[in-house]
């Protein structure tokens, strides 16, 4: 699986770069090439001064579902190393997505459909999110497991977090916005169009001060602890890999399959797979 086929690089309008994750039949889940190659691609953009702004979006129905767990990374290596041990996982994770706020310049993500898990973990660590209107933001893992990387507290506030957490449900483009995770939400036959709008906004702004100021807000949250606690959020979820609830789906999914268990998991609550 080379790089070249897990995303796609274009350049929509003079100093955007947009970078399309390419695996629609899988809904963009993300392996560890795909993985790999966004991040390599955002450092490149960021040392070419040609580019101002980076937008990152799916191909196909979604933005992406989350993590591959159904074997996609066989064979195939982390893309950057983590230091081992327990939590290696999620720790591996986190600091790659959070490496895109010590870039020099901005990345927006743009989602439409499903952003799910590690997807949603994938756009938070972008400076800019807009959405859908009708696109769905959530972590259903929450159901078997604990999350990765706890941004939820931060963007969505203590309450709708709590919620979000109990239960895997998710929240709509609309309802995003409303809490504080996303910018804006449109239409979905006018995202595209929008996004391409505030990108190039951004790219009339000098270089130099796109860095600075992109450096202020994030200097603010790494102040008021946000880095320091989703950090210390990976340690939880290594405590949540030993449960006996992740070793019964871990069961179920060798025995019925992972989409025979991700649809047991989900049916209780009428949403994701066993919707019509």
């Amino acid at each position: 699986m080379a790089d070249d086929d897990v995303i796609l690089v274009d350049e929509p309008a003079p100093r955007v770069r947009r970078i399309t994750m390419n695996r629609p039949a899988k809904r963009n889940s993300l392996v560890h090439p795909l993985r790999g190659a966004i991040l390599e691609t955002l450092r490149e953009h960021d040392q070419d001064p040609a580019v101002s702004v980076t937008i990152i979006r799916g191909a196909g129905p979604s933005f992406s579902a989350g993590y591959d767990l159904g074997g996609g990374n066989e064979g195939h290596e982390m893309p950057y190393y983590t230091p081992g041990g327990e939590g290696a996982w999620p720790r591996h994770v986190t600091e790659g997505w959070m490496s895109i706020w010590d870039l020099a310049k901005p990345v927006i993500a743009q989602i439409h459909g499903y952003c799910l898990a590690g997807g949603s973990e994938l756009a938070t660590g972008c400076d800019l999110v807009y959405m859908a209107e009708d696109a769905q933001m959530g972590y259903p893992a929450v159901r078997f497991g604990v999350p990765d990387m706890h941004f939820h507290p931060w963007f969505l506030g203590m309450r709708k977090a709590m919620e979000m957490m109990l239960t895997g449900d998710s929240i709509s483009g609309v309802q995003a916005v409303e809490r504080g995770w996303a910018n804006a939400a449109y239409p979905a036959d006018q995202l595209d169009e929008r996004v391409l709008e505030v990108a190039h906004r951004i790219s009339l702004i000098p270089l130099e001060l796109l860095q600075l100021n992109k450096r202020i807000v994030h200097r603010q949250m790494d102040a008021m602890g946000m880095r320091a606690g989703i950090r210390a959020g990976t340690e939880l979820c290594a405590l949540g890999t030993h449960t006996a609830a992740m070793r019964e789906f871990i069961g179920a999914a060798r025995e019925k399959g992972l989409t025979g268990a991700l649809q047991e998991r989900d049916a209780p609550f009428g949403d994701y797979r066993t919707t019509g």
